[in-house]
């Protein structure tokens, strides 16, 4: 629903003259750890469940963090100013928005890293259903959240579309009962979408 996070992450570094490499470094291993079933809670799995505040998390990253210049990272404000550049997909939320008025169930599956920074009032508009993970105790790829959701569009699993940009959430979706549509842009999604549905978009 945003434009690529790669996008905003980077343009974040820039501004903040954060060394490349330090970020890539920490957030591969993360990440990596974040998508494997049999590791250990790490950061991100903590603060995507809830489980830790985002001032936690952002102090935990930016310890491990180094400007260009040699200088620390400060941790305040560290997330607010990482997603500083993201926005809403406008060819995203009218597809959601036609969807949503054609009557078909819709829902906003999200792990967040957050949750402050969620345009809300735009939601009624374009969905049925509004999961947000560390609001639920539950993250992506977890299958429970998958459940969670149909089961708020009052759904079955095998009724339901997920569409996500990453690969392992819609394997996991999957696994679960769901069709998955691989995002790689607004156009190709509402596409597939509509050839799933069997209707014009």
């Amino acid at each position: 629903m945003t434009n690529p996070i790669a996008e905003t992450v980077f343009a974040w570094l820039e501004a903040d003259g954060i060394d490349r490499d330090s970020y890539v470094t920490v957030m591969r291993q993360w990440v990596a750890q974040a998508y494997e079933t049999d590791h250990e809670v790490n950061p991100i799995h903590a603060l995507e469940r809830g489980e830790a505040s985002p001032a936690e998390f952002e102090r935990e990253l930016a310890s491990r963090l180094v400007l260009v210049d040699g200088g620390p990272v400060p941790g305040d404000g560290l997330l607010v100013r990482m997603f500083a550049g993201s926005r809403m997909d406008a060819a995203m939320v009218d597809l959601f928005r036609r969807l949503h008025s054609g009557g078909v169930p819709t829902g906003l599956l999200s792990n967040s890293w957050g949750g402050g920074d969620y345009p809300r009032d735009l939601f009624p508009e374009i969905f049925d259903a509004v999961v947000i993970s560390g609001e639920v105790g539950m993250r992506k790829p977890e299958p429970q959240i998958f459940l969670h959701a149909a089961q708020l569009l009052g759904l079955e699993p095998q009724q339901c579309i997920f569409i996500d940009d990453l690969e392992a959430n819609v394997t996991a979706a999957e696994e679960t009962g769901f069709t998955g549509v691989l995002h790689r842009g607004a156009a190709a999604t509402a596409e597939r979408v509509s050839e799933l549905l069997d209707l014009p978009l």
